[in-house]
């Protein structure tokens, strides 16, 4: 188990990755890419923006592997994190189809694990999911 300070020094160190120009470019992609269905997904994944989208998802899967493997407090992350749970939101609806598409069961694991296991964490999720969705939605008429 990590102790305080390693997981404090991993956190500080997932931070400094999420501040690089690119990650940066891409999360902001993230948050207005609003799939409804494993369909929608994919055609994210095979379009302009498809970098974007798995760099985002696989670096919060990785991030949350160091949690599940017991790299980073559960508890520490889940105080200074959130973006995890808004990207895994995106994705929740359709996973089992998503992993099926994709030919691995085993797809985000992680990820849905961090996400899922406290109790209400998936009221959670569904909450933030949305929130976002509703955000999205506001901001076409804001910019009005």
């Amino acid at each position: 188990m990590a102790t305080p300070v390693d997981s404090a020094n991993l956190i500080l160190k997932l931070y400094e990755l999420r501040r690089e120009p690119v990650m940066r470019e891409a999360r902001n992609f993230i948050f207005t890419f609003n799939p409804r269905s494993v369909e929608d997904y994919m055609a994210g994944m095979m379009g302009p923006n498809s970098g974007h989208i798995r760099m985002v998802v696989s670096y919060w899967e990785m991030a949350s592997s160091f949690v599940v493997k017991g790299a980073i407090d559960a508890a520490m992350f889940d105080e200074t994190a959130g973006e995890h749970i808004v990207v895994f939101g995106k994705i929740e609806p359709f996973l089992p189809q998503l992993r099926q598409a994709m030919g691995n069961p085993n797809l985000f694991r992680n990820l849905e694990q961090v996400c899922t296991t406290a109790p209400g964490s998936l009221e959670r999720v569904r909450a933030i999911a949305e929130r976002m969705r509703n955000m999205a939605a506001a901001r076409p008429a804001a910019a009005q």
